[in-house]
């Protein structure tokens, strides 16, 4: 009788263990590893994403772009079920193999994109991502300390904008303004077009008050600067301390950067990925995450709900991103980029 009790107490407790062992891989099975930046997401959207489908996000961070690269090279595209990079970092992804191709059927809500951002260099035929938000670079100025109307960049030469202008401190933005004025790419590859570009920069010297990457915003706000070319976070800023001021969407163009979500070729849960961005493509979704990170809306189908401030005008219908460009093109940036530095003194 002890050995029977014994036996059936051996079976209970080996069925336990199957259905404890069942139970532990259920639950792996409803988790979403979720690899960006800190502090990308509101907690709500995740919560919300867990409470309509059963599946935990694990929020893992990253600090660089290259370092998200290297871990998921070394995964070979797994361990990862949604990433959220820049651009430039995708394309290499994307290059290197370690990207899914989307499932439209289960990212149903795709056509919600705004066009302004889709058919991207990193992504030309829209197969593997979907954007999440945008880096735009704008013109801001005062009305009342210059008579200068500003519809463009080309604006920012008038001569009556002299020792007024506040500019961020990126080369290659700089330099592709520039050419944007000219009528060019941000991306020019043709050397002397590039040099046309470093003498057109001079010319701009006379009227550069300040150029630098941290709180350009505050020579407007203080009264330094009449205008200023800032980074989207800067804009953000500037405008909620001083709503008189005006956010210039430049007539030649704008020049932006996207952040974008893609699956991982070997992502352990693939359907719960293409859900999440499903999900974050939802018009009240969309503008939670924008108006949480501050960034432009790409979600056009969020457009009438979302912070106006996180919206592009629907009359602007072209832009473009930053890229690598040849060795001899970067040197030719930089070199122009150094002399208009020296010229502005700074």
């Amino acid at each position: 009788m002890l050995k029977k009790t014994i036996a059936l107490l051996c079976a209970a407790m080996l069925l336990l263990a199957l259905l404890s062992g069942c139970g532990a891989g259920k639950a792996e099975e409803q988790q979403l590893v979720l690899y960006t930046w800190e502090s990308m997401f509101p907690q709500e959207v995740l919560d919300g994403f867990t409470e309509r489908t059963g599946v935990k996000v694990i929020y893992s961070n990253f600090d660089y772009d290259e370092t998200m690269l290297e871990k998921l090279s070394a995964a070979k595209g797994g361990d990862y079920d949604v990433v959220i990079a820049d651009d430039y970092i995708i394309e290499q992804a994307v290059l290197s193999g370690l990207v899914s191709e989307l499932d439209k059927s289960a990212v149903s809500n795709f056509g919600n994109i705004n066009p302004l951002y889709q058919g991207q260099f990193y992504d030309p035929d829209d197969k593997y991502t979907v954007p999440y938000g945008a880096g735009i670079p704008l013109i801001v100025y005062d009305p009342t300390a210059t008579d200068v109307e500003i519809k463009g960049y080309e604006d920012l030469w008038n001569p009556a904008l002299a020792d007024s202008v506040a500019i961020t401190a990126n080369y290659r933005v700089i330099n592709g303004i520039t050419l944007l004025s000219m009528g060019k790419s941000m991306n020019e590859e043709d050397l002397d077009v590039i040099a046309q570009a470093g003498e057109k920069l001079l010319a701009l010297a006379p009227n550069i008050r300040l150029i630098q990457d941290d709180n350009t915003q505050d020579a407007l706000l203080n009264g330094e600067a009449a205008a200023a070319f800032l980074y989207t976070s800067q804009v953000t800023q500037v405008m909620a301390e001083n709503p008189a001021l005006k956010v210039v969407y430049p007539e030649e163009g704008l020049g932006f950067g996207i952040m974008a979500g893609f699956v991982p070729v070997n992502a352990p849960n693939k359907d719960a990925a293409f859900a999440f961005l499903n999900y974050i493509l939802e018009p009240e979704v969309s503008k939670a995450c924008m108006e949480y990170i501050g960034y432009y809306n790409t979600t056009g189908a969020a457009d009438d709900i979302v912070d106006p401030m996180l919206v592009v005008p629907s009359s602007v219908s072209s832009g473009e991103i930053i890229q690598n460009v040849s060795e001899a093109a970067n040197d030719a940036y930089n070199r122009n980029w150094t002399e208009f530095r020296a010229a502005c003194g700074q």
